[in-house]
């Protein structure tokens, strides 16, 4: 069954979840704990330390669970999983809802993260900086040289999506290849053939545009100055030293167990979609799953900048990008998103309302991590979907319902 033309908008909103968590802008305590955060196990039920939150619950705790239930019920979601952290102790782990059928949910369960290994490779980036391997506005020819206007575009280009290069994920024929053949094994050479074959959006670094392709070539730059697979280098760099032993990439479609399942309706009908090839989603050896342990892991480590020196967090949070985009003769509003102090890109991170974070959106999985530096707050949340969950990211709507219960003057506004 072919999906509708609204069916089709709409999947391929979701599938650009930093994108849309961009287009509208906006104006610019520390709870008790019951337990330090620790790292995720080794997977699999019955000795994985990524478990529900002992009872009796505290107050606090039991004020997120609430929110969470009425949200999942509002929303019509199929499952929820959360962990909410203060100053890296644990203030409630929990899953709501069933994986499958009769199959409850479980906080240690495995769901695709997407763009947050972009948050790890922006990391590993600047850690390359720091350790004067590289330069952040060394342009690419050297490692790229087949890539047009590589003389012209450097790693922090790529890594702040400055290089004006289309995105293939919101290309209509990319679009009309992947919905009938979701278990399509994707090469790089064929993923960014569809951004070459356009021109520029702009000059490289004049101006701000999200695009998948910027991570495809990030990547395959890095192992070429590090000769290094881009897997092994961010478990030794980032998922390594933050003990985060559940998050790992996948060449195959396949998911540790135990596994979330997954569910959506992108094609116009109620399908499973746990097995999708997600190999369009980034690069090989960056396609990662996690738990929500490992992902509020993530959260704390990369929003408080704890793998970085100070001056490479700040140029994380802001590296350029304010004050770039808008819409031009050739490039859309709708395309060229205005960045501004309140809500803007970083090097693989959004930051909205002094919050940092990411949030995958695509083939039935959502998720967010996001970190407020100001109150040591990190939220992580995993949503699946019912037939009739409403379209987005709903996992962001759940977080952003949270954060106004612990943040009430720091809102997570995202869309």
């Amino acid at each position: 069954m072919r999906p509708t033309p609204t069916r089709s908008r709409s999947r391929r909103a979701l599938l650009c979840a930093a994108l849309l968590a961009l287009a509208v802008q906006t104006a610019a305590a520390p709870a008790l704990a019951s337990r330090p955060e620790g790292p995720g196990g080794p997977g699999g039920h019955g000795r994985s330390d990524c478990v529900r939150t002992e009872r009796p619950l505290d107050g606090k705790a039991r004020r997120i669970l609430d929110i969470t239930r009425r949200a999942k019920s509002d929303l019509k979601l199929k499952s929820v999983q959360l962990r909410v952290t203060v100053d890296g102790h644990e203030v409630v782990t929990d899953a709501l809802g069933e994986s499958m059928t009769g199959v409850p949910a479980e906080p240690d369960m495995h769901f695709r993260a997407g763009s947050v290994a972009f948050a790890h490779i922006g990391t590993v980036l600047l850690q390359l900086v720091e350790e004067g391997r590289v330069g952040l506005d060394d342009t690419v020819e050297r490692w790229l040289p087949d890539l047009p206007k590589a003389d012209r575009i450097t790693l922090r280009m790529l890594a702040d999506n400055t290089t004006g290069l289309h995105d293939y994920v919101t290309d209509p024929a990319f679009d009309a290849e992947l919905v009938p053949h979701p278990f399509r094994q994707w090469t790089p050479a064929q993923l960014l053939a569809y951004p070459l074959k356009h021109s520029f959006w702009y000059e490289p670094g004049t101006s701000w545009s999200y695009s998948h392709a910027n991570y495809l070539l990030l990547v395959q730059a890095l192992e070429k100055i590090t000769g290094t697979r881009i897997d092994r280098l961010v478990k030794e760099r980032v998922t390594g030293p933050l003990r985060m032993r559940d998050t790992r990439n996948d060449f195959t479609p396949d998911i540790p167990r135990p596994v979330l399942h997954a569910f959506t309706s992108d094609r116009g009908f109620y399908e499973e979609s746990t097995f999708w090839n997600p190999s369009w989603t980034t690069a090989p050896g960056a396609v990662i799953t996690t738990h929500i342990c490992d992902l509020a892991t993530s959260a704390r480590a990369v929003g408080s900048g704890e793998l970085l020196s100070y001056r490479s967090y700040r140029t994380f949070l802001n590296p350029g990008t304010v004050g770039l985009g808008g819409g031009t003769a050739r490039c859309p509003a709708s395309i060229c998103l205005k960045q501004t102090e309140a809500k803007h890109f970083g090097l693989g991170v959004i930051v909205i309302n002094g919050w940092v974070l990411q949030n995958p959106s695509f083939s039935g999985y959502a998720a967010i991590q996001a970190y407020l530096p100001s109150k040591r707050l990190a939220i992580a949340v995993s949503a699946t979907k019912t037939p009739t969950t409403p379209d987005g990211n709903m996992a962001e709507v759940v977080a952003r319902r949270i954060a106004a219960a612990l943040a009430p003057n720091d809102p997570l506004a995202i869309s």
